[in-house]
């Protein structure tokens, strides 16, 4: 009866054991197969304490920046300093950008007052409410977006890409789009 107790014991507690992790959760963004046959169908020169969602990145107070690269000196935003895009369909203070748009270029947003650093202008800086309610973040009143392609500092896949009937372009500090590849 002993060795039963003792076996049912050391059972459970290898259930518990197995059971217990980090408590952290990781996720990874999928792009829905039509939103990925738009992003594949782009030429290749063609998403602050930032969390990446499928549709948006959020923060308490997202943090614009600048970084060079191949096409200057440009915007980015998050610790990874992912590039940031305008789309040229984008007239006065509303983003053109919706349902499946988002899905290849997610909005930039923010929960809180948007913040800059390095050569981005804070006087740049703005929002505006999406149809969710979310604040997307504009930079010289351009609502600026991420490119699901994009993962890292050196990526700029969406620069000059035409898709969802207008083209993309990464911004400088001035808050003028870079027209060269």
């Amino acid at each position: 009866m002993r060795n039963r107790f003792a076996l049912g014991a050391t059972a459970v507690s290898i259930a518990l054991i197995a059971g217990c992790g980090s408590g952290s959760k990781s996720a990874s963004t999928t792009v829905p197969a039509a939103a990925r046959s738009a992003a594949q169908t782009t030429p290749a020169s063609a998403a602050a304490g930032y969390t990446a969602t499928s549709s948006s990145t959020t923060a308490t107070a997202v943090l614009i920046t600048s970084k060079q690269g191949k096409l200057g000196t440009i915007l980015a935003v998050g610790p990874k300093q992912r590039t940031v895009y305008l789309f040229e369909s984008d007239k006065g203070a509303g983003s053109s950008c919706n349902v499946a748009c988002t899905q290849v270029w997610p909005p930039v947003t923010s929960a809180g007052e948007p913040r800059s650093a390095g050569g981005a202008i804070a006087a740049h800086l703005g929002t505006i409410t999406r149809p969710d309610g979310t604040k997307q973040v504009t930079y010289a009143g351009h609502p600026l977006y991420l490119f699901a392609r994009d993962g890292d500092k050196s990526d700029a896949y969406g620069q000059g890409v035409n898709s969802f009937g207008a083209s993309w372009y990464v911004i400088s500090p001035s808050g003028s789009k870079v027209d060269h590849s």
